[in-house]
């Protein structure tokens, strides 16, 4: 399914007249707009096969090269139509936000290798200064929520650079911070704006790539910034131990420096409304002026008010599905960041490690989260296509949570035998590979959950993505709070056998959207937004 690339767009329309396609459009009722928004329908699905080439041909369908997969959306005949824009223009377009999906964990990470250093300099406990980390995560939560919100007024574009312009400069202020209270501030604030491909990502998926090929692209996407809270210490641990701590962050300053680049450069503008004729567009303006907003300001009558934007991200939690969703990520994910944020403090005085040998043993993540990402290149796909073969070419949404059939038995073993090895003093190496089990699962996971709401409200994947995010950002700043004295009162097997058998009981959850889901979605009936 997603290997199938798309045709090329058929002959080009003339240039738009840039002067006259403002004046044609003084009053939309944008109501009328909320049928035409995408082809799926919570009683049928999608259908994504048809019988052949010559009644797609009949019914006017557009085919990917493969001759039978239907394009979903299908894609207009205008070249300015992000559908049909070059494969390389598409795939630059995902590097781009998937590196600035990796900045904000890696940043976060950063912080929890620093801690011990940190602490030395202020003359406070380790614990203490985790609070700067715990408010980082937690602003990771609440800066995507605000970002899509802005994103359906403003625009794509605009608002990830405005975000990643804040987010970098806040980056050399946590590096050249002097007190802790001036490093905490800093931290919150880059928390907040650092955030935005973590969420508006996959808004730039939805935007250009078609039906058949979001599983693959979103486990691109996915893998980047699940990656990054490993890659984060596994870097710094190495340069705290010959360096002074505000090296690391001068690093990551650095990286979302790039990131500013790469956007301010090369990132596109996807917002394209398929309800009005390619010739009444609105017109697209200078390069400059679509980064900045000038552009998007000009043809804000054509999108939702600030209310509707506003309004737009509390109807999406609403929904039954997306709630249950969230609430199994809050509960699975947790504990990943719970474990990450404090694992040098379990590490150093177990295994008598320094920030060497800690900085080596991230290495396990990193690489569990590369072979998540090949097996789930396949996976996702191969889950697809045989759903689609033995229901004649229909596709629902309930499909894409069958991979965590697969994820869970990693998760819940993972958990368990890490709380083992903690308490029982196993060899290092064995902790190492429990605790890639766990993120191995995880990552199959987020994938997994991100595709279903997204399947399920295309029209909404800025607002899904948003309250993912905030489920996994949540769950981690309770469980870094707590962690550590959880561990010390009951001991490492008995905290960690509990996270597994939430992850276990959670997955409930699941088996009940797999059952009732499709009901669900039918009974809370579409969104109706006034754009996608």
């Amino acid at each position: 399914m997603a290997g199938a690339d798309m045709p090329p767009a058929e002959a080009p329309i003339a240039e738009r007249d840039n002067t006259t396609v403002e004046k044609r459009h003084p009053v939309v009722d944008l109501k009328t707009k909320t049928e035409q928004l995408h082809e799926h329908r919570e009683e049928e699905g999608y259908i994504v096969d048809v019988d052949s080439e010559e009644a797609a041909h009949e019914a006017g369908l557009k085919l990917a090269k493969d001759g039978h997969t239907r394009l979903i959306p299908q894609p207009s005949d205008d070249r300015h139509d992000p559908l049909n824009w070059s494969w390389a223009k598409k795939h630059a377009i995902l590097f781009t936000i998937s590196w600035t999906a990796f900045i904000p964990d890696y940043g976060s990470a950063t912080g929890a290798a620093v801690l011990i250093a940190q602490a030395m300099e202020w003359n406070m406990t380790p614990d203490e200064v985790n609070h700067s980390q715990a408010g980082n995560v937690f602003m990771l939560g609440v800066g995507g929520v605000v970002a899509v919100m802005l994103s359906a007024y403003f625009g794509r574009l605009p608002v990830s650079f405005w975000f990643i312009l804040l987010a970098t400069a806040t980056a050399a202020w946590c590096a050249g911070a002097t007190s802790f209270e001036s490093f905490m501030a800093a931290r919150i604030l880059n928390g907040f704006f650092s955030t935005i491909m973590q969420v508006v990502g996959l808004i730039f998926i939805n935007d250009v790539f078609f039906f058949h090929e979001k599983a693959r692209k979103i486990n691109i996407w996915a893998s980047f910034f699940v990656m990054s809270p490993y890659v984060g210490p596994l870097f710094s641990s190495f340069i705290v131990e010959t360096k002074h701590w505000s090296v690391a962050f001068w690093v990551y300053f650095a990286m979302s420096a790039l990131a500013l680049g790469l956007i301010t450069f090369g990132l596109q503008e996807t917002y394209y409304d398929r309800t009005i004729p390619a010739t009444e567009q609105p017109p697209s303006g200078s390069r400059g002026s679509r980064l900045v907003g000038v552009s998007q300001w000009k043809s804000r009558h054509l999108r939702n008010t600030i209310g509707q934007a506003c309004w737009r991200t509390v109807q999406v939690v609403l929904k039954p599905t997306v709630f249950i969703t969230c609430l199994f990520y809050i509960l699975t994910f947790a504990w990943a960041v719970g474990i990450n944020t404090t694992l040098a403090l379990f590490l150093t005085p177990l295994y008598d490690f320094g920030p060497k040998q800690v900085g080596y043993f991230y290495f396990t993540p990193v690489v569990a989260v590369a072979l998540a990402e090949a097996v789930g290149h396949f996976l996702f796909d191969f889950l697809a296509k045989g759903y689609i073969r033995r229901h004649k070419g229909h596709f629902e949404p309930e499909v894409r949570l069958y991979a965590t059939f697969v994820a869970m038995p990693f998760v819940i073993v993972g958990l368990v035998l890490i709380g083992q090895c903690f308490e029982r003093q196993w060899h290092f190496m064995v902790t190492s590979v429990c605790w890639g089990m766990y993120v191995f699962g995880m990552m199959i996971t987020t994938v997994s959950l991100s595709s279903y709401c997204l399947d399920s409200y295309p029209e909404a994947a800025g607002e899904v993505s948003a309250w993912i995010n905030f489920s996994r950002t949540l769950g981690g700043f309770i469980v870094s709070y707590e962690q550590v004295s959880w561990a010390t009162a009951m001991g490492t097997k008995a905290s960690f056998g509990i996270q597994a058998g939430i992850c276990a009981a959670s997955f409930l959850l699941v088996l009940g959207l797999l059952r009732w889901g499709k009901a669900l979605r039918v009974w809370a009936g579409p969104l109706g937004f006034v754009t996608s």
